[in-house]
């Protein structure tokens, strides 16, 4: 549900509209769809119905559907600009008070949602040179903020700190992938202690993770064939316009062949995302096997995750594509990933003694999107440092303490 007075509004309240607020409640309401559905799966006519106008309206102000969510993405990076330049203008002595201007980031993130997310989800759907102009403006965003909170960290080289500055804009979109119920107040406030975590952590401390045991054997043959082709293909491209004839096709076998395993695109994905949940079962078996408290748990738990996600694009494809996974009869699947999520949630009350419920859900949401905003990154999949440095920035985040981060993260 947005907290956009312009979206909830509806089309109750359209006809009033001046026409200058037209074009924002377009963008306003695609962003909203995009976000829940998957822009493949979103049409120009369900714009329209959502925003409670004609179809042929919203081309008096978009070519298409892919200028629609380029704006809406242009809007999303604008309100993250507009907000860094309020939160990291200097006070009357020439400071800039961090505390507050993270706490106005965090504001942002719980408020309006879509523009911390959206910007991160949807590079596949970009021309070039509309990326590299994202890409552009993030940068600059990124740098303001790496430069103001961790001005003081000299021992940090320009790498590790935007490092540290995207997980901090992670924290902060991370409210958009899940619908913890929670007042804004609260939320902020949890956002803020999770950012704060992050000012005096120093990624050259992350040691190597130990693999984990494995649990169950690792199945093979041609259907894991076609899997692992599809989710390199997923990876790279997105669902929607990677065909199976182009899945076939990376496996040696012709289209047609393909459904001789699978009975369409959606059941292959469907693949993905069960073998994912089998490998992350397997670890948290093996780390039940040998944590004797929650704290070395959860730390496994991580470390687990991070290897299952660096390892195989199973995983990040199954993320990236939930909203369409969603919409196929999977439940199992989903209440899987559910239960998944509410382990950690538990393992991170038992720790947080006196934390509520739904703070440390933010808290595990937050711990999980640094991972999975980290592997949409292309330049990130190939960087054998990646799975020490996110076990340790998810660890951080999650308030393990440094014994029980070194505890785990060596053998």
């Amino acid at each position: 549900m947005s907290t956009n007075p312009d979206v909830a509004g509806g089309s109750r309240n359209t006809r009033h509209r001046r026409p200058a607020d037209r074009k924002r409640q377009l963008v306003d309401q695609a962003a909203e769809l995009f976000l829940a559905r998957g822009y493949d799966h979103v049409s120009v006519a369900d714009i329209a119905k959502g925003a409670g106008v004609t179809g042929p309206s919203i081309y008096r102000h978009f070519a298409d559907k892919q200028a629609i969510l380029f704006a809406a993405v242009m809007s999303g990076v604008e309100d993250i600009e507009r907000c860094t330049d309020t939160a990291l203008a200097p006070a009357a002595d020439g400071e800039i008070p961090i505390d507050k201007a993270i706490e106005k980031l965090c504001a942002l993130g719980v408020t309006n949602p879509n523009s911390a997310a959206l910007w991160r989800w949807s590079t596949a759907h970009l021309t070039p040179d509309q990326n590299d102009e994202v890409a552009r403006r993030t940068r600059t965003v990124l740098h303001r903020w790496s430069g103001a909170v961790f001005g003081h960290r000299t021992d940090l080289s320009p790498r590790d700190l935007d490092q540290l500055a995207w997980t901090i804009l992670s924290i902060n979109g991370s409210v958009s992938v899940h619908r913890t119920r929670i007042s804004t107040s609260r939320a902020v406030a949890r956002l803020v202690t999770l950012a704060n975590r992050v000012v005096d952590m120093t990624p050259d401390d992350a040691q190597p993770i130990a693999p984990l045991p494995r649990a169950l054997a690792e199945p093979t043959g041609r259907r894991d064939e076609i899997l692992d082709a599809a989710a390199t293909l997923f990876q790279q491209r997105g669902f929607a316009p990677v065909g199976v004839d182009e899945i076939g096709e990376a496996v040696g076998i012709t289209g047609p062949s393909v459904y001789k395993h699978f009975p369409s695109k959606q059941a292959i994905l469907i693949g993905i995302s069960q073998r994912s949940a089998n490998r992350l079962e397997a670890s948290a078996i093996a780390a039940y096997s040998v944590a004797d408290d929650a704290t070395s748990l959860l730390g496994l738990l991580v470390d687990s995750y991070v290897q299952v996600l660096t390892s195989t694009p199973d995983l990040s494809v199954s993320f990236n594509s939930r909203s369409v996974l969603e919409g196929f009869d999977n439940g199992d699947l989903i209440t899987y990933q559910r239960r998944y999520v509410a382990r950690w949630v538990h393992l991170v009350e038992q720790i947080e003694a006196d934390l509520p419920n739904p703070e440390a859900a933010v808290t595990v949401h937050a711990a999980l999107t640094i991972a999975n905003d980290a592997m949409r990154l292309r330049r990130n999949w190939s960087r054998p440092e990646m799975p020490a440095l996110l076990a340790y920035l998810m660890k951080g985040v999650l308030g393990l303490p440094e014994a029980a981060v070194s505890r785990t993260a060596v053998s």
